[in-house]
């Protein structure tokens, strides 16, 4: 084979891989919600950027029921296709679970033991089989939230001019037949902003190395008073100020909870 024939083989290949990994991209976004739900007690606003078309970010809100709303983020070990791969099953035996079960830590207890079983199948693959996972359910009349953050980033909440850190509850998932997990109970009011997001975005590198840190996130929750939309897009163009990559380096996804009030459905970003 000549050198022009290797060459043309390898750029074919390069594009038949790129029109996988475009499907894979667009199969991936279709799981995801492209609206917030339409609730009457708060306005949710999402966005996710994936690093390389598809990740190991995921999310989604269930009505539960009774009316409680369950949100989950959560941050599968690695990135790309094999991230994806895992995203791709924890996202539907989430889903399944909760129609049975809205505690939940019972249901990411559920979500450990699924995990373990792939992860005891093969020694060179079991460390893809992790996960952080955030899970808390509102109770819409009484603005409770039970969760539980399996060695999740810690989401934030703003209340007034104070901020509360919802720190970790319990180990990460995947990695323990029987992993330290406790159910927390956080009373939110209204008026409090509540943030969730993936370590994507505190990790993220500007043009020197630097991460753009918890800190400064921190501060935009503080100083932000304006619309959770364009919170979310200033969280996003301020990435972009510090010198942050394009394409990311990790999976970046944020989701914002404005607690007062009603109205209407907001796309996802």
């Amino acid at each position: 084979m000549t050198n022009g024939e290797k060459n043309g083989t390898a750029e074919s290949c390069n594009c038949s891989f790129d029109l996988d990994l475009d499907l894979a991209s667009g199969v991936q976004q279709l799981l995801f919600p492209k609206s917030s739900p339409v609730c009457n007690w708060s306005c949710i606003g999402i966005k996710n950027r994936m690093a390389q078309g598809v990740g190991g970010d995921y999310f989604d809100f269930i009505t539960l029921g009774d009316g409680c709303q369950l949100i989950f983020l959560g941050d599968v070990t690695g990135h790309g296709l094999q991230a994806s791969l895992v995203m791709g099953l924890l996202y539907g035996f989430i889903h399944r679970s909760a129609a049975q079960d809205c505690d939940p830590l019972r249901v990411l207890r559920e979500i450990n033991t699924f995990l373990r079983l792939f992860a005891k199948r093969s020694e060179k693959y079991d460390y893809f089989f992790s996960s952080t996972l955030f899970c808390g359910v509102i109770n819409p009349d009484s603005l409770c939230m039970e969760y539980v953050n399996a060695g999740h980033v810690a989401p934030v909440v703003r209340r007034g001019d104070e901020l509360f850190r919802l720190e970790p509850s319990g180990q990460p998932l995947g990695y323990f037949d029987q992993p330290e997990l406790d159910l927390e109970l956080f009373r939110l009011r209204r008026g409090d902003r509540l943030l969730l997001f993936t370590d994507g975005i505190t990790e993220a590198e500007g043009r020197n190395g630097e991460q753009f840190g918890r800190r400064r996130l921190e501060r935009l929750v503080r100083d932000h008073h304006e619309d959770h939309l364009d919170f979310l897009d200033e969280v996003f163009a301020s990435l972009q100020r510090f010198g942050v990559s394009d394409p990311l380096a990790d999976d970046c996804t944020a989701i914002v909870i404005d607690m007062h009030g009603a109205f209407g459905r907001h796309n996802a970003g």
